[in-house]
């Protein structure tokens, strides 16, 4: 399981590193130490803490993703959330962090500026045989005749 630093952590919990260093202090949140004496947080702990800390309403537009794209025939759908994209050219990279394993799609740019999608954000992984696509929860589809800014890509595990 990956450890990161509390100024990390604070960043994925979107919350102040002084607020986390309290919590830490008064026991709130379960830390390891290093050698030198510094608090890491694991990611199971970061997930742990957003879950509690998530709204009944973004709980159940969450829930509702899945329902959205009921009508696909994929059902190997991974719930994480966008480590990093790149975009060079026509093409993109995004890596999504999906429990502690990381999946990187390569898609075109323009399904990147459709999906409108920035690191940080939650996303599904949808995986077909070698193809991977990338959606959002809530997120906008794209109009019913236009071919442009398909999410389909290929899947290369990391």
């Amino acid at each position: 399981m990956a450890l990161l630093t509390v100024r990390a952590a604070a960043e994925r919990l979107g919350v102040a590193y002084s607020t986390l260093k309290r919590w830490v202090y008064t026991g709130h949140v379960r830390t390891t130490r290093t050698e030198g004496g510094h608090h890491r947080v694991s990611e199971a702990e970061v997930d742990r803490l957003l879950a509690r800390s998530q709204p009944a309403a973004r709980r159940a537009r969450a829930a509702d993703a899945g329902e959205a794209l009921g009508a696909l025939s994929a059902r190997n759908r991974l719930r994480g959330f966008v480590d990093e994209v790149r975009v060079d050219g026509l093409l993109a990279q995004v890596r999504l962090h999906v429990g502690d394993q990381s999946l990187t799609a390569v898609i075109t740019a323009d399904a990147v500026r459709a999906l409108k999608l920035r690191r940080g954000d939650d996303a599904l992984a949808v995986v077909k045989s070698t193809e991977v696509m990338i959606a959002r929860a809530g997120g906008t589809e794209p109009a019913p005749r236009r071919r442009r800014g398909a999410a389909r890509a290929t899947a290369r595990r990391t």
